[in-house]
């Protein structure tokens, strides 16, 4: 009798495209409604009513992944994230014509051995605190390409890597300290000072980030152990052919002087990156030095007309301006290593091919919000939640909004979207079951970070695990039980945070 062939798993395009349906047909079932909102954008609190219904079609269904990349009235598009993610793609592409990448990754591979356990945990708490700090999201998948190949070359497998960046920053986000995207949007909104629980949030940091280390090490050595303890076991193969993986075992061969350029350019790109995001003085006020620089250098006559009047200042950066960085430093790449015009091309376009599928899955995740605003049941949906909420005593309430963050965060994975749609709303719920602000603030907050690790809405996860070539089934099965163990740990805190 023949071995029954294994049935293939369901790619990430084909679940979106899925929970796009699924979300058409709730805008049949589900009354429509909406909340008035005020000149900023907020909505009111006691304003939902319900308007006609607005039942998405089979047009919808399809124009949804369309409008998710270019944006409407109602859904920003995601073709800032888009670009971003191919401009990636053809710097490394550029960088990887010269080799240089190869062997520094040989070198880590080769360093690393004997001390991998020390790898994993600095890199978790790097990621944790950029979560924490900034919210570091959609950037981390320039790291996606590097970090897998050396996991799988020192004996793991590409979840490691993907668990590192993704539950990293995602526990950062859980436990943002002075985040202004989420934790300063809140708090502004329910006007309270981001500073507020600051010291608490801290520990709930240390306490999330040593358990997420926990989980993934003592995964990492199951792995290592045994490789067919994997979760994506039945492709390992296939992942150490495409991530060349036999190229990084071998002994590295001395770096060229060019090739310690274009690392030094690789390295520089990626740490101006990381300040240019920093919003400085949103962390503190007084850090206002980018800014003041920037200001002068303007005034500087004809440096700064060639600089650029237009230059945003370090702090200020969002994808438009790290997609330029990139831009600009793949072109830095090609001079210093001294690469023909029509290699360097060539070079960059393949970077940018091999990254298509990535760019294209963040606009099909964007069409899951399309067709809930379209469809006017994101309004309904948070109605239920206020109505639900109003009146718990503290300890109660404190959970039931912790989970209704989290159902509301499966719809709405932007962390300032989401603050904008409901801050204003849970805090007065919160004042009258007197419940501090800051414990809402670090229960909304907690669940943006917990779900965006889960839901197939956040183009971060979705573009993450297609890089790393991890099925949503197989992810959703590894994190299973750390996703439970880190809920239970925040509803704890939470619960105590209140009854203090």
């Amino acid at each position: 009798m023949a071995e029954q062939k294994k049935r293939r798993l369901p790619s990430a395009f084909t679940i979106l495209f899925g929970l796009i349906a699924l979300l058409a047909i709730l805008t049949w079932v589900i009354p429509a409604g909406t909340y008035r909102q005020d000149s900023a954008g907020n909505l009111i609190t006691g304003t939902y009513h319900t308007i006609a219904r607005h039942p998405q079609g089979l047009w919808d269904i399809f124009m949804a992944p369309v409008i998710g990349m270019v944006g409407n009235e109602a859904t920003s598009g995601a073709v800032q994230i888009a670009l971003f993610i191919l401009v990636i793609g053809g710097f490394l592409g550029v960088v990887n014509h010269t080799g240089a990448l190869n062997d520094a990754i040989r070198s880590v591979v080769l360093n690393s051995r004997g001390h991998e356990q020390r790898l994993i945990i600095v890199l978790m708490i790097i990621f944790a605190l950029g979560g924490s700090t900034y919210g570091m999201v959609e950037e981390t998948m320039a790291f996606f390409p590097l970090l897998v190949p050396i996991m799988m070359a020192v004996g793991y497998d590409s979840l490691v890597a993907a668990g590192v960046i993704i539950i990293g920053t995602r526990v950062g986000d859980l436990a943002s300290t002075v985040n202004p995207f989420s934790t300063g949007v809140a708090s502004a909104i329910i006007k309270i000072s981001p500073g507020d629980g600051l010291f608490s949030r801290i520990l709930l940091l240390g306490v999330t980030t040593a358990l997420s280390t926990w989980y993934i090490l003592r995964y990492a050595k199951r792995v290592k152990k045994d490789p067919t303890k994997s979760f994506v076991y039945q492709q390992r193969q296939a992942d150490l052919a495409h991530f060349k993986v036999d190229q990084l075992e071998a002994e590295p061969t001395p770096l060229t002087k060019a090739q310690k350029r274009v690392l030094t350019v690789f390295i520089l790109a990626f740490l101006i990156m990381i300040v240019g995001l920093v919003p400085w003085s949103s962390i503190n006020p007084a850090w206002t030095g980018f800014e003041t620089f920037t200001k002068w250098l303007r005034t500087v006559p004809i440096l700064g007309t060639l600089v650029g009047q237009d230059a945003t200042p370090l702090g200020s950066w969002y994808f438009n301006e790290i997609t330029m960085l990139f831009f600009l430093m793949a072109i830095v790449v090609k001079f210093v290593a001294k690469i023909p015009e029509n290699e360097f091309i060539q070079a960059f376009m393949t970077g940018m091919q091999e990254l298509m599928s990535v760019a294209i899955i963040v606009a099909v995740a964007r069409g899951i919000q399309v067709v809930m605003n379209a469809g006017y049941i994101t309004g309904t949906i948070l109605h239920a939640g206020e109505t639900t909420l109003a009146g718990m005593p503290k300890g109660v309430f404190i959970i039931l909004a912790f989970v209704f963050f989290i159902l509301l965060s499966f719809l709405i994975p932007s962390s300032s979207g989401l603050a904008a749609a409901t801050m204003g709303i849970m805090g007065s719920l919160a004042h009258f079951a007197h419940v501090d602000g800051s414990a809402v603030v670090t229960a909304y907050q907690a669940a943006t970070g917990l779900i965006t690790a889960v839901t197939p809405t956040a183009g971060m996860l979705v573009g993450g695990l297609t890089l790393a070539r991890i099925p949503f089934t197989a992810w959703w099965k590894w994190e299973a039980k750390l996703i439970v163990l880190l809920f239970v740990v925040t509803c704890v805190y939470l619960v105590g945070l209140v009854m203090i």
